[in-house]
């Protein structure tokens, strides 16, 4: 009896040692189970998710609800998120762009400047153009400056002052170009050849709106190109005289900074 007393108890006391194994195992099953439920939820498929999310709240606002008088939970709360439908086609249509406003002033500064042409009796000096580039108001020479000159005259200040009246309305870059015709300066001439004397004429007109104007530089760009654009051949004076010429264009899809 005493021999069997103490088997017993040597196998008990086995039994006890190793019941750690089992606590252990669990733990590390417990946590693996942990570690898939943590794989398995960084797994989102973003897709189905949006395609679930959009479900629910359709259901949510449809009008069909067991809920009484036939209103989506949603409809309670006026200010809760809702799904936007597409604009019907009656529905008011959206505020003019930028560009077509820019359009419209430009038009009525062409109707303008027109106008005030046509009331001073200025067809002879004075032209404006509506062209691709934008609205183009030219000035010859004679009527600017005198011969070989780049000094404004005092009769040209009225027009020039009638244009930076206009300007500040306008959100548009104004290109002011000097251009002339074909011959050589004379000896005594102040400049070096024809793009000196263009592009002097263009400054000119340029200190005007900004010094005497007080308009914004940055509004302006300057430009001379001596004979190399005329508006016709260069083999008469009377043609001559209209490449002679500044050109002031408000120019087309080019705004000024902000």
């Amino acid at each position: 009896m005493r021999r069997r007393s103490s088997r017993s108890r040597r196998t008990e006391s086995t039994s006890h040692h190793e019941r750690w194994l089992i606590t252990y195992a669990d733990l590390i099953t417990l946590l693996m189970i942990f570690f898939v439920i943590l794989y398995a939820v960084s797994k989102v498929d973003s897709s189905k998710y949006d395609s679930l999310s959009q479900a629910l709240q359709l259901q949510f606002h449809a009008g069909s609800s067991v809920i009484p008088k036939g209103t989506g939970l949603l409809e309670r709360n006026p200010s809760a998120a809702r799904i936007q439908s597409p604009p019907e086609h009656n529905q008011p249509t959206s505020q003019p762009s930028s560009d077509s406003n820019n359009e419209q002033d430009l038009q009525t500064l062409l109707k303008i400047i027109t106008q005030y042409i046509q009331e001073n009796n200025l067809q002879a000096q004075v032209s404006a153009t509506d062209t691709s580039r934008g609205i183009s108001i030219t000035l010859k020479d004679l009527f600017l400056f005198d011969l070989g000159k780049a000094n404004l005259k005092p009769d040209a200040q009225p027009v020039l002052q009638k244009m930076a009246s206009l300007f500040p309305q306008l959100h548009a870059k104004v290109s002011i170009e000097g251009h002339t015709d074909n011959l050589p300066l004379t000896s005594s001439s102040s400049y070096q050849d024809n793009w000196g004397l263009s592009a002097a004429r263009a400054l000119s007109v340029l200190r005007y709106f900004v010094d005497q104007a007080n308009l914004d530089p940055q509004q302006f760009m300057v430009a001379g190109y001596a004979d190399t654009k005329p508006v016709a051949p260069n083999d008469n004076d009377e043609d001559r005289q209209k490449n002679r010429r500044v050109e002031i264009i408000v120019l087309r899809g080019l705004p000024t900074n902000p």
